[in-house]
C-alpha cells in the first residue's frame, strides 16, 4: 500500500507464505531471538517456570505461556469471566470453520471437547489454539488510476486506513496482555476509526487473530466491540443465524461476525501468509463472493493482525466507491 501510496509503483503484488518449522520452533540458532525480550519480560513480570505440557519446544512453550498469562490476567482484573467464555470463542470458530475449505481443521466440535482436549497452560487447551500449518496468500494492491485504466472498479475493494503500531513502553510494563499485544491493538484501531471518521457500529465484519481464543476475546474490547471488561457479553449473547446462501455464522450484539473464516483456530497458522489470507477472507465477503460464509450485506470490514516482537496492524475496507483518495485493492 506504501509503495502505491508513494507513486513509485501503480500495481503490486503482495505474497506471504511459510513453510513452519515443527510447532513454533525457531530455525536460526547462531542469532538472538527476535522475542527474546518479550519472553525475558515474562518472567520479570512474574511468569513461573514449569507449567506447560512436556511435549511442546521452548518457542511454543513461550508463547502459549504469554497468553495463558493474559488469559489469567484479564479474569483476574475482570470478575464474572470465566473459561466457559474462552471455550465458547472457539467452538464459534470451530463450528464456522466448516464452511471454509481452505481451513487446515474443517469440523464442529462440541464444548466439553475443546474444554478437555490437552491443557497446554491453564486456561489455554489445545483447540483454543491455531494449529501449526503450511499455507501461502497473496493480494493485488493498485492506484485508482490502474483500477480505472483496467476496468476494475466493479470487484475494487478499497484500503480506507490501514496502520500498523510496534511495541511500546506499555508493552514492557506489568501487564501480560500489553506484553502479547493488546495495547498495540487498540491503539491502531483507534488511528483507523480516527482516519475513516468510522465507528466500530460501521463495521460489519472482522478478521482478527485468533492465535488462541483468548486473544479474540481481548480484540473484541481493543478493537471498540465491547467496553473493557465487556467483551465475553458478546459471546455469551452471540445468536446463531442462516444466511442467503444457507451457511450458519454467529453474530455478536446483532451486529458483527467474528473469524467467518473459522479464524486461525481453524485454518491454520502459517506466519507470513495469515496477515493476507485474512485479507482475502474480507475482500471476498465485501465481494459477496464468500458463499456459504458469506456475511449478507457486508460493506465495511476490519482486520486484525499481530506478531510478537512486536507489531500489530489493523486495516479497514469498503467496496469501492469512486472520487476516493485511498489506495485500491
Amino acid at each position: 500500500r506504501r509503495l502505491v501510496q508513494s507513486g513509485v509503483e501503480d500495481c503490486v503484488l503482495a505474497l506471504g507464505f511459510e513453510k513452519m518449522e515443527r510447532g513454533l520452533s525457531e530455525k536460526y540458532t547462531d542469532r538472538t531471538s527476535p522475542v527474546k525480550r518479550h519472553m525475558d519480560h515474562m518472567v520479570n513480570i512474574g511468569a513461573e517456570p514449569g507449567l506447560i505440557q512436556p511435549r511442546m519446544n521452548n518457542m511454543t512453550s513461550d508463547v502459549v505461556k504469554l497468553y495463558a498469562y493474559a488469559a489469567r490476567e484479564y479474569i483476574k482484573k475482570y470478575p464474572g469471566t470465566t473459561v466457559d467464555d474462552f471455550v465458547d470463542i472457539a467452538y464459534k470458530n470451530h463450528k464456522q470453520s466448516v464452511n471454509n475449505p481452505w481451513a487446515t481443521i474443517q469440523r464442529e466440535m462440541s464444548k466439553a471437547d475443546i474444554k478437555s482436549k490437552l491443557m497446554l497452560c491453564y486456561p489455554i487447551t489445545f483447540w483454543m489454539s491455531a494449529p501449526t500449518a503450511d499455507g501461502g496468500a497473496a493480494a493485488v494492491v493498485c492506484s485508482e488510476e490502474f483500477m480505472i485504466r483496467n476496468n476494475l472498479q466493479r470487484q475494487a475493494v478499497e484500503i480506507i486506513s490501514q496502520h500498523m503500531v510496534t511495541d511500546t513502553g506499555a508493552s514492557f510494563k506489568e501487564s501480560f496482555m500489553d506484553l502479547s499485544g493488546y495495547h498495540m491493538a487498540k491503539e491502531a484501531a483507534n488511528r483507523c476509526y480516527r482516519d475513516t471518521g468510522l465507528s466500530s457500529s460501521d463495521v460489519d465484519v472482522l478478521e482478527v487473530h485468533d492465535c488462541f481464543s483468548c486473544n479474540e476475546l481481548f480484540m473484541y474490547e481493543a478493537l471498540q466491540l465491547a467496553p473493557e471488561g465487556r467483551g465475553a457479553d458478546l459471546i455469551r449473547n452471540g445468536k446463531w443465524v442462516t444466511n442467503k446462501n444457507g451457511g450458519q455464522m454467529c453474530v455478536l450484539n446483532n451486529k458483527w461476525v467474528v473469524n467467518p473464516s473459522g479464524g486461525l483456530e481453524s485454518k491454520g497458522h502459517p506466519i507470513g501468509a495469515t496477515g493476507l489470507a485474512q485479507c482475502t477472507e474480507l475482500v471476498k465477503q465485501l465481494r459477496g463472493l464468500a458463499d456459504k460464509r458469506q456475511v449478507d450485506g457486508a460493506k465495511i470490514a476490519m482486520q486484525h493482525n499481530f506478531g510478537i516482537g512486536g507489531a500489530a496492524v489493523v486495516t479497514m475496507y469498503r467496496k469501492y466507491q469512486p472520487l476516493s483518495v485511498h489506495a485500491k485493492l
